[in-house]
């Protein structure tokens, strides 16, 4: 059996989804099991905290959420081009895990959701990629074998899955947006699957 860390940030909820999609695509393929986790918000404010324990949702990630997990699947909203600032933050304290090869070697793909059609997400998907990079995991995208990937007229990129939620977030997860999470999830099962039966 092989785990797979989902981590992602969401604000108001679309990211979660696409998550919790792209786990039951994990969890579709026999001997693939998906870790749902996430990040604490951050603040400009020192004051200010979150609660040890998310109200709802995921748990917050732990290091040992990355030491444990046989690959992973990243997403976050799209801050202008860039991934949001709780999840780069959370990136930013791994230096022990890159100095330590922790991820060297796993399977990662990447997953955002955006305002507008135009709103970054291409960028938002590729920026996501360097810090994987540096921790020497392997990257896959979404293949134009993928038939939702010709046929949308919302998200989706061969970057990784996108979802276009709309300026008010209110735009609900397109049928070809969901088969492309559920695709993006059993790819990257199957990925961790071939390499850890070479292992």
């Amino acid at each position: 059996m092989v785990e797979l860390l989902v981590l992602y940030y969401s604000t108001h909820g679309a990211t979660r989804q696409m998550a919790q999609l792209i786990a039951r695509g994990i969890e579709s393929v026999p001997g693939a099991t998906a870790r749902l986790r996430t990040v604490p918000r951050i603040s400009t404010v020192c004051e200010a905290t979150e609660p040890g324990i998310p109200d709802s949702g995921a748990p917050y990630v732990e290091i040992r959420d990355l030491q444990e997990c046989a690959g992973l699947a990243l997403g976050s909203p799209t801050r202008y081009g860039n991934m949001a600032a709780p999840m780069k933050y959370f990136w930013d304290s791994t230096i022990s895990e890159w100095l330590s090869g922790t991820l060297v070697g796993k399977p990662a793909c990447v997953f955002t959701s955006s305002g507008t059609m135009h709103g970054g997400n291409e960028s938002t998907l590729l920026t996501m990629m360097l810090p994987l990079l540096h921790h020497g995991m392997l990257l896959f995208g979404t293949p134009y074998t993928e038939a939702a990937l010709l046929s949308t007229r919302t998200g989706g990129t061969p970057y990784g899955v996108s979802h276009v939620a709309g300026t008010d977030s209110s735009l609900p997860i397109s049928e070809d947006e969901r088969q492309l999470c559920l695709a993006q999830g059993r790819r990257l099962a199957q990925i961790a699957l071939q390499l850890a039966d070479k292992a």
